[in-house]
C-alpha cells in the first residue's frame, strides 16, 4: 500500500502519467487543489479508524438514536464533509473523453442514456420557449426581492458569496450601477443563492419550466437555484453535497465548466473543459465529479437550475 500512495503522490505533484488527459485541461494550475484533495483523502483514513472505534464504543443504541436521524443537530464543515465522504466507483466518469452535445432528445431516450449515469452532457434547445432569456438581468432580481424577499412570512435561503464578501442576497442586489455594469475600476462580481421561498419560486418560474427532456416520472424540485456574475470570477474547484443530479440552464452569457474526477478516480478518469452557452443546458452529478466555473468575457452570466430525482 505505501508503495502505490508514494506512486500516486508522485502522480500528483508531477502530472506526467498518460493515463489521464491533462492536457484537456484549461491554462491554470490545479496542482496544489488536487494535492490537497489527495493527501486529505488518504489521511483521513486514520481518523476514520479512530471515530469508529469511538461510535462502536457508544454503543449501538446510542448511534442509532443519533445518527440516523434525518437532520443533523451539527453541521460538518464542508472541508470535512469533502474528506468523509464514501469512495466513488469510478464506472460513472470511465472511458468519457468529452461532453457530448444533444438535441430534440425524447425524454425516454434521455432517462436511458444520460439522466442517471453520472455522466455530463449539454441539451441545446431546452430554453427555447422560456421567457427568462429575456427578462432575467441584475434589476429584475433587485426587484423581485425588494418586493418580496422582505415580507413577513418571508424564508431565508442559502447564499453563496464565492470571493465578493456579500454576506447577504440583499447586499448583493444592492451593488451600485457602475459596479453592476463592470464599468473600468469597479470590482468584478459572482454571487449565487437557492431559492427555496414559494412566492419568490413561483414570480421566477413564469419565465422558465421543467426541461423537457427530463424524465417523465421525474418530479419538479421545490428548490431551484439561480447563479449571476461577469468575467473573471466562477465557483472555486468543489464538490457539491446535495441529494440527486442536477441541470443548469445558462440564461445568459457563457461560462466555461472544467471537471475532473474524484482523487480515487484519477487513474481511470479524464478532466474535462466545456463551455456552456447562452441556451445551453448541462447535466451531470456535482456529487461525484469536481467541478469550477469561470465566467467568460461578454454578458454577465445568468444560469438556473435544480436537482432532479
Amino acid at each position: 500500500m505505501d508503495e502505490i500512495d508514494t506512486k500516486v503522490k508522485n502522480f500528483l505533484i508531477n502530472f506526467n502519467t498518460s493515463g489521464v488527459e491533462f492536457n484537456c485541461l484549461p491554462s491554470f494550475s490545479l496542482q496544489q487543489e488536487l494535492q490537497r484533495d489527495y493527501l486529505r483523502y488518504r489521511g483521513i483514513h486514520k481518523c476514520k479508524l479512530i471515530l469508529a472505534c469511538i461510535i462502536f464504543a457508544l454503543g449501538k443504541h446510542y448511534f442509532s438514536y443519533v445518527f440516523t436521524n434525518e437532520d443533523c443537530f451539527l453541521e460538518m464543515p464542508h472541508q470535512l464533509q469533502r474528506s468523509f465522504r464514501p469512495p466513488e466507483s469510478c464506472n460513472f466518469c470511465r472511458d468519457i473523453r468529452n461532453v457530448p452535445r444533444i438535441t430534440n432528445v425524447d425524454p425516454d431516450e434521455f432517462e436511458q442514456k444520460y439522466a442517471y449515469t453520472g455522466g455530463p452532457v449539454i441539451v441545446t434547445d431546452a430554453t427555447v420557449n422560456w421567457t427568462a432569456t429575456e427578462y432575467f438581468d441584475y434589476w429584475f432580481f433587485k426587484e423581485i426581492y425588494q418586493t418580496y424577499g422582505r415580507r413577513k412570512g418571508a424564508i431565508k435561503c442559502q447564499f453563496f458569496p464565492y470571493q465578493t464578501g456579500f454576506r447577504n442576497i440583499y447586499e448583493a442586489l444592492s451593488l451600485d450601477e457602475a459596479r453592476v455594469r463592470y464599468e473600468i475600476g469597479t470590482e468584478p462580481w459572482y454571487f449565487g443563492w437557492s431559492n427555496c421561498d414559494p412566492v419568490i419560486l413561483q414570480k421566477l418560474r413564469q419565465h422558465y419550466g421543467r426541461p423537457y427532456f427530463l424524465p417523465k416520472s421525474s418530479e419538479n424540485n421545490a428548490v431551484d437555484w439561480v447563479f449571476m456574475g461577469g468575467h473573471g470570477l466562477g465557483a472555486h474547484m468543489h464538490v457539491d453535497n446535495v441529494r440527486l443530479p442536477s441541470w443548469q440552464s445558462q440564461l445568459k452569457g457563457a461560462k466555461e465548466w472544467i471537471l475532473a474526477p474524484p482523487p480515487e478516480c484519477y487513474y481511470s478518469c479524464n478532466f474535462m473543459s466545456v463551455v456552456v452557452q447562452t441556451g445551453d443546458t448541462i447535466v451531470l452529478d456535482t456529487n461525484k465529479w469536481y467541478h469550477k466555473t469561470n465566467v467568460l468575457s461578454g454578458e454577465i452570466s445568468i444560469t438556473v437550475g435544480a436537482e432532479y430525482d
